[in-house]
């Protein structure tokens, strides 16, 4: 059984997201303070389209594990990201399939990540083709200044 649940994230989530996206932003750039950030966050939340891995039994006080915000308008995943004391034990690939059932299947499914040169990346690099996705473009640097690249999920077959 695991140690942790998978919610939809609620308002009073932030403080622990904050927390969180603290410890990411030397790979994704600054977040946690950004007030453009805060707004996005509180918009996906708004529209349940924002996931979060909270220890068991969970409360609104539970450390973040992890957390994935997705688009159905977009198809997309828009951001991932496990702590480092969660990683390794299947937390980001549960995150992501709970969000792509979410999103279109007969449609692409993009997520912007990092590129092959990017030691740190290659953990997301790895998950994201284990479900299937390929590099498509480079997408330029990230606001931490790594390189990062587009990967598309092809349509999946209905059956």
């Amino acid at each position: 059984m695991a140690d942790y649940s998978i919610e939809t994230c609620q308002p009073d989530d932030w403080a622990t997201w904050q927390t969180l996206t603290r410890e990411v932003e030397p790979l994704f750039g600054p977040m946690a303070d950004q007030p453009e950030f805060a707004a996005a966050w509180q918009a996906a939340v708004a529209a349940q389209q924002v996931l979060c891995a909270h220890e068991a039994p969970s409360t609104s006080v539970s450390p973040l594990l992890g957390g994935i915000i997705f688009s159905p308008k977009e198809n997309e995943i828009a951001w991932l990201a496990v702590s480092a004391r969660s990683r390794g034990k299947g937390l980001g690939a549960n995150l992501l399939a709970q969000a792509l059932q979410c999103l279109d299947p007969a449609r692409k499914v993009r997520v912007q990540t990092f590129t092959d040169s990017v030691p740190a990346g290659q953990p997301a690099r790895r998950l994201y083709q284990r479900f299937g996705f390929n590099d498509e473009k480079p997408a330029g640097n990230n606001p931490a200044g790594y390189a990062t690249v587009i990967m598309i999920r092809s349509p999946q077959d209905r059956d």
